[in-house]
C-alpha cells in the first residue's frame, strides 16, 4: 500500500535521479533538472509507449529529450511534453494507475536524464502508434519500438532530418499494416494516440 501511494507519481519510485540531463554534442547544454521535470518525462512515457517494455520507453524518453535540445520546441521537459496535440490527451494530469510500471518507468526515465539514448530513434523528433498508415512524403522512418513508429521529418530526397515542430492536424484513420511495411510508408503527422503494439513481421 505504501508502494501505491509513493508512487502516484515518479516521485516516490527509485532513488538514483539524476540532477542534470545528459547532452547531445553541439547541441543544449546540460539542464537541472527537478522532481517535477523528471515526472513530466515520465508521464510522456508511461501513456505514450508499452509500459512493459523498456526499449519502447527508452525510444519515447530519447524523443522528448530530443526535442528539448532542439530551438524548435519550448522551453524545459514540462512544457515540451505539455505542448498541445503532441502528446497523449491529459499526459500531465490523468492518474497514473499501474504501480508495477511506475518502477519501470522511473528506471528508464533515470536512465534518460543520465544519458542514455534509443540507439535507433537517434536524433528523431516524432512518432505514431504503429500500425498506421499516412500519405505524407517527408519522413523518414528510423525505428520501431514499444508499438510506436519513430521518424524524422526530411525534405524530400535528403538525408538530412528538419528541425520544426508537428503542425496540429488532425491524422486519417488507416488499416493496420506489418511492422516491415510500415517503414516503408508515409508518415504521421503529430504525436496524438496511445501506443498499441504491432504485430511482429512473421506474424499473421
Amino acid at each position: 500500500m505504501a508502494f501505491i501511494l509513493a508512487c502516484g507519481s515518479l516521485g516516490g519510485c527509485n532513488t538514483a535521479t539524476p540532477s542534470v540531463t545528459g547532452s547531445i554534442p553541439g547541441r543544449k547544454p546540460a539542464l537541472a533538472v527537478n522532481d517535477a521535470e523528471r515526472d513530466c518525462l515520465g508521464r510522456a512515457m508511461y501513456f505514450e509507449s508499452k509500459r512493459s517494455d523498456p526499449e519502447g520507453l527508452l525510444a519515447v524518453g530519447t524523443v522528448v529529450m530530443n526535442r528539448l535540445e532542439s530551438a524548435a520546441f519550448p522551453g524545459g521537459i514540462c512544457e515540451v511534453v505539455g505542448q498541445p496535440r503532441q502528446f497523449a490527451a491529459g499526459v500531465l494530469t490523468k492518474p497514473m494507475n499501474e504501480p508495477k510500471s511506475l518502477e519501470t518507468v522511473a528506471d528508464v526515465a533515470d536512465k534518460v536524464l543520465a544519458g542514455e539514448r534509443h540507439p535507433k530513434v537517434g536524433q528523431a523528433m516524432y512518432f505514431h502508434t504503429a500500425g498506421h498508415r499516412f500519405p505524407y512524403n517527408n519522413m523518414h522512418y528510423v525505428a520501431v519500438a514499444g508499438g510506436n513508429a519513430f521518424y524524422e521529418k526530411r525534405k524530400a530526397g535528403s538525408t538530412a532530418a528538419l528541425a520544426y515542430a508537428a503542425a496540429p492536424v488532425a491524422a486519417p484513420v488507416a488499416a493496420p499494416v506489418r511492422q516491415a511495411e510500415q517503414l516503408r510508408l508515409g508518415p504521421a503527422r503529430d504525436i496524438c494516440t496511445l501506443a498499441a503494439l504491432a504485430q511482429a513481421d512473421g506474424a499473421g
